[in-house]
């Protein structure tokens, strides 16, 4: 099915202690041209740059990490260099477009501007340095769901309290300035909710006895266009190339915007799946093909290019997995022992497998983030305090391992 509607008109670092172990002492060669981008046609409008940044040749990869006292701490994958940003609030979530950190602390949502982006043009990539900053707290009630689109710069960022209701469209581009600036605040009734920002609108999620039943599309200041589409027990979103992904109870939503419309089509589950839906959606920045956990039955995969789903076979016990989504199809899986998986995504065959990495967090009940790019993973290993970069072409080889001072809680791949 698809429907349309027309578009309306910190302060300097500080240096902190760190080592790195390594045996790829060149470090991760840079991410070329990928087809990471963003949707609804908005890549390649303008370049990504703003007042004071610096415009460099070649992405300025990083880890950024939350301790569970709020200290937020940057690495810098090309130099080896740590600096503290600065500290926020106790962290309880987290989640980031590769630029921003959004943290859930118990005053709301605390934004932290790495400093670090990248801008794709399609053809070709743009490439920014500018201050890190603390830009502050978006109030609201609950562990809010964030949903973010690939650029960083430009269009919103949506945020859901569940306790209140409450839905809030940011202007990104304002972020971009140092500014938090609401564009709307809805009241809706309090559920497990979305608002999932797709170029100039945004799908909301309206509920039914405290359960998501559609999503209405509106406008960047919050009016309805008419739109409603059904997504019952609405859960997961993710920005691809092609467009927004919504997860439903009987598959996903795909909007984007083309020619100036919004454009949202459903893309139903293969007749006869019985397998869970997918909640939480992952994969290298921008790439068409995402993926998801099945429950225990084994990892779905959707190709929104394609408009189908995949369901492969989870070869043990997973606990997250992300689609790199490269020539090769690799997928990289987390098991419940704490190692990462090369597989194939043609078949889910298992190509390469590191050690345990991360079995003390895991037996914390701490799920480490597990994150990809062109050329490299990263996974955090909190209760170990370490952050490991993994060569998953090379047979899963882990090329450095950085020994942190305090526990990287919550971490994002910055600069992407």
């Amino acid at each position: 099915m698809r429907s349309r509607i027309p578009s309306l008109a910190l302060a300097g670092l500080v240096g902190l202690t760190l080592v790195a172990c390594s045996d790829d002492p060149a470090g991760p060669p840079a991410a070329g041209a990928s087809d990471a981008g963003a949707a609804g046609g908005t890549a390649g409008d303008g370049h990504g740059d703003v007042a004071g940044a610096a415009e460099l040749s070649e992405p300025q990869l990083g880890l950024t990490t939350i301790d569970p006292a709020g200290t937020v701490t940057h690495l810098d994958l090309l130099d080896e260099s740590v600096g503290e940003l600065g500290r926020i609030g106790a962290p309880s979530a987290m989640t980031t477009d590769g630029r921003y950190l959004f943290a859930q602390t118990d005053g709301g949502v605390e934004v932290v501007d790495s400093g670090v982006w990248t801008w794709d043009h399609v053809d070709h990539f743009h490439y920014y340095r500018a201050e890190p900053a603390l830009l502050g707290t978006v109030e609201g009630d609950g562990v809010a769901t964030v949903a973010t689109t690939n650029l960083s710069t430009t269009s919103g960022t949506g945020l859901f309290f569940p306790e209140s209701g409450e839905a809030v469209l940011l202007d990104t581009e304002e972020l971009s300035k140092g500014e938090i600036t609401e564009q709307f605040r809805l009241d809706t009734d309090p559920h497990a909710g979305l608002v999932v920002p797709v170029g100039s609108f945004a799908l909301v999620t309206e509920a039914t006895d405290g359960v998501a039943t559609s999503v209405v599309a509106r406008t960047a200041d919050g009016e309805p266009t008419g739109l409603e589409v059904p997504c019952t027990q609405a859960s997961g979103t993710i920005t691809t190339r092609v467009g927004a992904v919504v997860g439903c109870a009987d598959g996903a939503l795909l909007a984007h915007v083309q020619d100036d419309e919004l454009v949202v089509e459903e893309i139903p589950y293969p007749e006869g799946a019985t397998a869970p839906p997918a909640t939480a959606f992952a994969n290298r920045e921008g790439r068409p093909t995402v993926a998801a956990l099945a429950g225990d039955a084994g990892i779905w995969l959707l190709d929104t290019r394609e408009r189908s789903w995949t369901l492969l076979p989870a070869p043990e016990p997973l606990v997250a997995v992300t689609a790199v989504d490269d020539a090769d199809q690799h997928l990289l899986a987390l098991t419940a022992e704490g190692r990462v998986l090369v597989l194939s995504g043609e078949d889910g065959a298992v190509l390469a497998a590191t050690d345990p990495l991360v079995a003390e967090s895991l037996a914390a009940g701490v799920v480490p983030t597990l994150v990809a790019d062109q050329q490299r993973a990263y996974l955090s290993a909190p209760v170990e305090q370490r952050l490991h970069e993994i060569d998953f072409a090379d047979a899963a080889r882990v090329a450095r391992t950085f020994e942190t001072t305090t526990e990287p809680a919550f971490t994002a791949e910055t600069g992407r």
